[in-house]
């Protein structure tokens, strides 16, 4: 056999071997995250977040071909964060955290004007992220309202903090959780996809950022400054 044609037989043998490893490693991916998203356990999450990553078009194109959903990716690149990222979100405090949600989730008769930072909320009670906005700021976070990724780019630039909380669709969460891994982000999905009037659960919002918990030590609080301020009336003995 002529030297050229063992050079050829070597590339082709290199790349089924390349190929083998690849659909290896898309079908581990898979597992894993299957395994996350139905069953919530959390194995090698470091892996699975590598190939979700690198392999992320791949990993898409493998689905489809096995007659899955591939929004199953995007979902289990946010699963893996949001467990990975959560001690670390917990630790910092609500003044150096932001939350980001969507403009799709304004009602059709929003009236909130476009500013620089994102959409200025009016508070008119037809959408979600008025709610959102009244429980979360008092807590300390800042709530933006954006209409495309170039503003989250320009919040990143503008702004200090340390955590982040976003809502979105399967692919702009995933995506965005992608970008902004440093900042330990917490995801949440729209409950209606699209791109008008879209919902969101609330309650998990609140849930993801501590309301609740901070709902509840606040009612401790009131409760035992409530109890210390009771005049305590001691009857003489007689």
């Amino acid at each position: 056999m002529l030297l050229h044609e063992q050079a050829f037989q070597l590339i082709g043998e290199g790349l089924v071997l390349l190929v083998f490893i690849i659909v290896l490693i898309l079908i581990v991916g898979l597992i894993l995250g299957i395994i996350l998203v139905r069953r919530n356990k959390l194995l090698f999450p470091s892996l699975v977040i590598f190939i979700v990553n690198v392999f992320y078009s791949p990993l898409k194109s493998f689905a489809n071909l096995l007659g899955l959903d591939d929004s199953l990716v995007d979902n289990i690149g946010i699963e893996v964060r949001n467990n990975v990222n959560k001690p670390k979100f917990d630790e910092i405090s609500p003044e150096e955290k932001i939350i980001v949600l969507p403009h799709c989730l304004r009602s059709a008769q929003c009236e909130a004007s476009l500013k620089e930072t994102g959409i200025k909320c009016t508070y008119c009670g037809k959408c979600a992220i008025g709610v959102i906005k009244q429980k979360a700021e008092p807590m300390g976070y800042r709530v933006f309202i954006v209409p495309g990724s170039s503003f989250v780019k320009k919040i990143v630039q503008q702004n200090k903090f340390k955590g982040v909380v976003g809502v979105a669709c399967h692919v702009d969460l995933n995506q965005t959780m992608m970008a902004l891994e440093k900042f330990s982000p917490q995801g949440v999905l729209l409950s209606t996809s699209g791109c008008f009037e879209t919902k969101v659960d609330v309650s998990k919002v609140l849930e993801t950022i501590g309301y609740y918990e901070f709902k509840e030590n606040q009612n401790n609080s009131v409760e035992l400054n409530d109890i210390s301020n009771d005049d305590v009336i001691i009857e003489p003995s007689k």
